[in-house]
């Protein structure tokens, strides 16, 4: 069984389930990136507009079609999504350097400030959760960071398998008299 970090122990045991392992891992996720949304006072940005607005500032400016792959999401979805950001004033459509009948999203002045400050204050917020561990327990933390990477990109996909060679039929072969 393993401690629950809030359990207050500085020190925690390693389940010899790794599902419970996953859970742990899953739920301490969704907590701290919870708490840090609080801190950060983005809860009035959802989080598929605050997604798309960072991925707009990592890639753009960038057609709607291109940002919905980017988030994984069909484009009526995403255009529903960009609707308050513009409304906002945190993103702007600008027409496509090299196709006149297009438009690229881009983020405004008031986005990049936006996130900007976000991000200043989930770093404050855990900064400060870190300055509390103790030294020995900040370096296993850094040193999980470059395992906890590798999570973030989908596995390749699976090599498709060689075509063998075709079953001899053998003796009753033909359509399954039951269907």
């Amino acid at each position: 069984m393993s401690t629950p970090a809030s359990s207050g122990s500085p020190e925690s045991r390693v389940s010899s389930d790794p599902a419970a392992e996953v859970t742990r891992l899953r739920l301490v996720d969704a907590r701290l990136y919870r708490q840090m949304a609080q801190a950060s006072g983005s809860q009035d940005l959802p989080f598929a507009q605050l997604s798309a607005l960072a991925r707009i500032e990592e890639h753009g400016p960038l057609p709607v079609s291109e940002l919905a792959q980017r988030e994984a999401v069909a484009a009526p979805s995403m255009t529903r999504t960009l609707g308050p950001l513009g409304a906002g004033g945190l993103v702007e459509r600008v027409p496509h350097p090299t196709d006149g009948r297009s438009q690229l999203v881009s983020v405004t002045a008031a986005g990049r400030a936006l996130l900007a400050r976000i991000r200043q204050e989930r770093s404050e917020l855990l900064a400060e959760r870190i300055d509390r561990l103790a030294g020995e327990q900040r370096e296993r933390l850094y040193a999980a960071i470059d395992v906890l990477e590798l999570l973030l990109d989908p596995p390749p996909p699976l090599p498709e398998p060689e075509p063998g060679p075709e079953p001899e039929p053998g003796p009753g072969a033909g359509p399954d008299p039951r269907f």
